[in-house]
């Protein structure tokens, strides 16, 4: 079996990769530029891939590939209707971030909601002598006991977001699909969602239906001026709708670890508003505390081995 990782890179230095438990030549590459998957996966048995895509075009002359690992639990990089049409098995992680994101979720609330950023900003530039008082008020600091929280995709990580929610004494609303007509036991409609929400959070998967989820319609419902936490994926948010909302100071503020293209563009509207007090940016590493990658990198191996004893796991292809 030849298996070819594209991006290694994407998992750090310190995470450990056993070799898989069967005869296998591995080529593992730090990371792959798009024009370049095509010529590295045409004899490959096996593909690994993080970020770097795998297009129809790359999987026309790639004769022999079995399986595609993907090194996460989002497949949007994968052109899955191609892999299926050609027999390509496509596998993903899941449940390896149960911790890390939820947590990272309710960093970027805490720190919004309190103006931690800020505060230690501005501590470090002095303005505490300056106040000449034991404290000083200028920014903002609200609790988030009573108030509420509305989750947009409501899986193993929204649930695990709602729990700590319920924790910190906050009411939940689930969200039902946009512009479904009915709603599952528990679920509140969407755009009611929006309206009553203090804190909105995003933790579901991008693809064809949910690209542009909030947009200018969707912010103009947002009654209470909520925060919008996105660690989900960045194109479910219009970033030029959400720096215009900024502008008009129709939200709190935004925590998002995402962007629509990673990097972002230098003069993109999410580095535009990266400096604002109420905005925390942070560079897709919600997922990446040493456990989760460790566990990721722990899956992946298994996953391969599983689909190679005939016995596949987490096929969504």
């Amino acid at each position: 079996m030849r298996i070819v990782f594209l991006d290694r890179d994407t998992l750090s230095p310190e995470t450990k990769l056993r070799a898989p438990g069967f005869a296998h030549d591995m080529v593992v590459h730090d990371r792959t530029h798009p024009r370049d998957v095509a010529d590295r996966i045409r004899d490959a048995d096996i593909v690994i891939t993080n970020k770097a895509p795998v297009r129809a075009e790359a999987l026309t002359s790639a004769t022999r590939l079995k399986l595609i690992a993907v090194a996460a639990t989002g497949t949007d990089v994968i052109d899955l209707q191609e892999a299926k049409a050609r027999g390509i098995a496509v596998c993903n992680i899941r449940n390896y971030a149960r911790h890390t994101v939820p947590e990272h979720t309710f960093a970027l609330i805490l720190a919004l909601r309190r103006s931690i950023v800020p505060y230690r900003n501005s501590v470090i530039e002095g303005r505490w002598q300056d106040a000449a008082q034991f404290c000083y008020f200028d920014y903002p600091i609200a609790d988030l006991g009573g108030t509420t929280l509305g989750i947009i995709g409501h899986g193993t990580l929204g649930q695990a977001v709602g729990r700590i929610a319920e924790a910190f004494g906050m009411r939940v609303l689930i969200a039902g699909r946009k512009g479904a007509a009915d709603l599952k036991p528990g679920q509140t409609a969407f755009e009611d969602v929006l309206r009553q929400s203090d804190v909105i959070t995003l933790h579901c998967p991008l693809n064809s239906e949910t690209r542009g989820l909030i947009s200018t319609q969707e912010f103009a419902l947002m009654e209470r001026k909520p925060l919008l936490i996105n660690t989900s994926r960045g194109g479910l948010v219009d970033e030029s709708a959400l720096e215009e909302t900024l502008d008009k100071n129709q939200i709190a503020g935004a925590g998002f670890d995402v962007t629509d293209g990673e990097p972002p563009a230098a003069d993109s509207p999410m580095m535009r508003i990266a400096t604002r007090p109420n905005v925390i940016l942070t560079p897709h590493v919600a997922w990446a505390s040493r456990e989760a990658i460790q566990a990721l990198a722990d899956q992946l191996i298994e996953n391969i081995e599983l689909f190679v004893a005939g016995t596949p796991r987490n096929r969504v292809a």
